[in-house]
């Protein structure tokens, strides 16, 4: 099942773009981890981890691997980032949820990069 994250607001929209291989762009090999805590989410390599950044959903990304030990782990990235977004707001919250809409709702988010 696909998941969805928040950046928290003291990380910052321009400081997670820079961490690098954002939507649009070639991978560079590197791979990432998003860091967060709750249960263990039921989701398979391939899925897709969904960011919200500032009120907004930028993307997505399909997971690599996921790392989890008790209430705390990681969801692993590594390229091929979209960008989507939804007609509507997201509040930011903390941990991850499962995706709540249907990909039909996902709109192309040429303007991501904005605030």
């Amino acid at each position: 099942m696909d998941v969805v994250v928040t950046v928290p607001k003291w990380f910052g929209l321009k400081r997670w773009i820079d961490e690098g291989d954002s939507a649009g762009t070639e991978w560079s090999g590197q791979f990432w981890d998003f860091y967060c805590g709750g249960g263990k989410p039921k989701i398979e390599v391939g899925e897709r981890v969904y960011v919200v950044c500032e009120g907004k959903l930028r993307g997505y990304a399909p997971l690599v691997e996921l790392i989890w030990n008790g209430h705390r782990g990681s969801f692993v990235r590594g390229g091929n980032a979209v960008a989507v977004t939804l007609k509507t707001l997201v509040k930011g919250f903390q941990g991850w949820r499962y995706r709540w809409w249907d990909y039909k709702d996902e709109i192309p988010f040429s303007d991501w990069r904005v605030s």
